[in-house]
């Protein structure tokens, strides 16, 4: 069974926002699309040149503290813009290196990509506590080594929408049932890609992917989930944006609109350490296998 724990939220909010900035740049063309033209590089100097100021100043007017998710490659490339998303007090968690996909890596190699993203990160000052998955996927072997890594939590599955869960190894089965272990102490806040800006956004012709959705659409799906989480009891809402997409002019300007609705109706905005902070029962669960949570 999973084992989910609903939030203990400051008095008077009614769910506990994350927006989460994955500031993949270059390096999602690189890892997960296999793109290397300046065409695809444009796009991603695109989200640390503009997009990535928008965001900041627009996280700043509303006083909100958000996640960023960062490729070691972005820091590398992009350092200056970087260092001043930490300096703006945002928290930042481990994304890979180069966007890989986990799931074609050994685990020695996979070992690598997280050292030298934890490398990256140190760089500009900052011991990630969190991790997300580069396009949101594991490998068999990805939760032994967050937990090898010492990472409190992480935010790539998909088991809930709306509470976080302690995830579970599971050995997968075709010719019969799948069978889970016990659960990690690694905590699951969970994503979505229907809360997602890249999917409906970015078009990439070379992959088939036609992208340019009509952004009304989008909010309008946003909204409708964000409604729902309000009325549960201790939820959380996660949303996730990439600078060279949500920075657009389009994009931000709807942006900033729902970001006030959310304000005007409860939402604590916070970061995903605040939420696993918050999460009950996140210090004193045991976990099936009789041993202590630590």
């Amino acid at each position: 069974m999973q084992i989910s724990g609903k939030l203990r939220l400051p008095e008077g909010k009614r769910v506990a926002v994350n927006i989460g900035c994955d500031f993949d740049a270059a390096s999602v063309w690189l890892g997960t699309y296999k793109l290397f033209s300046p065409a695809y590089m444009s796009r991603g100097e695109f989200g640390a040149a503009v997009g990535t100021p928008r965001l900041l100043r627009l996280f700043e007017k509303y006083d909100i503290q958000t996640s960023w998710c960062i490729p070691g490659h972005t820091i590398d490339t992009y350092t200056d813009i970087c260092k001043e998303v930490v300096a703006k007090g945002h928290e930042i968690c481990h994304h890979g290196y180069a966007h890989e996909n986990v799931t074609e890596l050994t685990y020695d190699e996979e070992k690598t990509v997280m050292e030298k993203g934890l490398e990256a990160l140190q760089r500009i000052g900052v011991t990630p506590r969190g991790y997300r998955s580069p396009a949101w996927d594991f490998s068999e072997n990805t939760l032994s080594i967050l937990e090898e890594y010492g990472f409190n939590y992480d935010s790539s599955l998909m088991g809930n929408d709306f509470y976080p869960y302690w995830i579970r190894p599971v050995k997968v089965n075709a010719d019969k049932g799948n069978v889970y272990g016990p659960p990690s102490k690694v905590l699951e806040i969970p994503v979505s890609w229907y809360l997602d800006d890249f999917p409906t956004q970015e078009f990439v012709g070379d992959q088939g992917e036609d992208g340019l959705r009509c952004v009304h659409e989008v909010f309008e799906r946003w909204k409708s989930t964000y409604d729902y989480a309000c009325k549960l009891d201790g939820a959380c809402f996660i949303l996730t944006l990439h600078p060279q997409t949500s920075g657009r002019a389009h994009f931000i300007k709807e942006l900033e609109r729902f970001i006030q609705y959310m304000e005007s109706t409860g939402a604590w905005f916070t970061t995903l350490g605040n939420i696993y902070h918050s999460t009950e029962n996140t210090r004193d669960f045991i976990r099936v296998d009789g041993s202590a949570f630590v």
